[in-house]
């Protein structure tokens, strides 16, 4: 099924969402990758303030190339959501309620998904130029000196993903290969 949302999410919106439908994601996402977590982890450990307000919002793994003349981003496709697994419990634990990546998450991150009513969004990998073309703004926001893997606020308009866990914890890697394995 294709839905249209807004983000930040809200805790209605999240509960229809099913592993396997086709979503549009419209408002704004922030980015962040393996050091930027490393950075942000740390110091919500030691109780300091991070570079964000992680309630209600969705963080897309990705570092994009350069911007072409003309354009707010660069090719801007997913990364390997699995490095951020180990950062991820701690984030919804403290409001994230929307992650966008590509491949699989760990149980313990299945589980802060259900304990949090948040939801895991995959991106298309290898269409980063195509993604690109629905960031209508982005800025460097924080932690300008990690380059790519800077944090960045964007603008989206219909980004489009596929709820691959849901907030009840069904998970579209799962299920798909049961529907399509060969009964012998």
């Amino acid at each position: 099924m294709e839905k249209y949302i807004r983000v930040p999410l809200q805790d209605e919106e999240i509960k229809v969402l099913e592993a396997g439908d086709y979503v549009y994601i419209s408002g704004t996402v922030y980015t962040a990758r393996d050091a930027a977590h490393k950075r942000m982890y740390e110091a919500m450990n030691e109780n300091e303030n991070i570079p964000l307000n992680l309630e209600h919002n969705v963080i897309y793994y990705m570092g994009p190339s350069p911007a072409r003349e003309g354009h707010p981003i660069g090719s801007a496709g997913p990364t390997t959501s699995s490095r951020m697994d180990k950062y991820a419990p701690l984030f919804m634990d403290h409001g994230l309620k929307g992650m966008i990546g590509k491949g699989k998450r760990s149980k313990e991150v299945v589980d802060a998904i259900v304990r949090n009513g948040a939801v895991y969004f995959a991106a298309v990998g290898g269409a980063g130029a195509i993604l690109s073309k629905t960031i209508k703004k982005a800025e460097v926001i924080a932690y300008d000196d990690l380059g790519t893997e800077a944090i960045r606020k964007l603008e989206v308009e219909n980004l489009p993903a596929i709820v691959v866990i849901d907030s009840k914890g069904n998970n579209l890697y799962e299920t798909a290969v049961k529907a399509y394995r060969k009964i012998k």
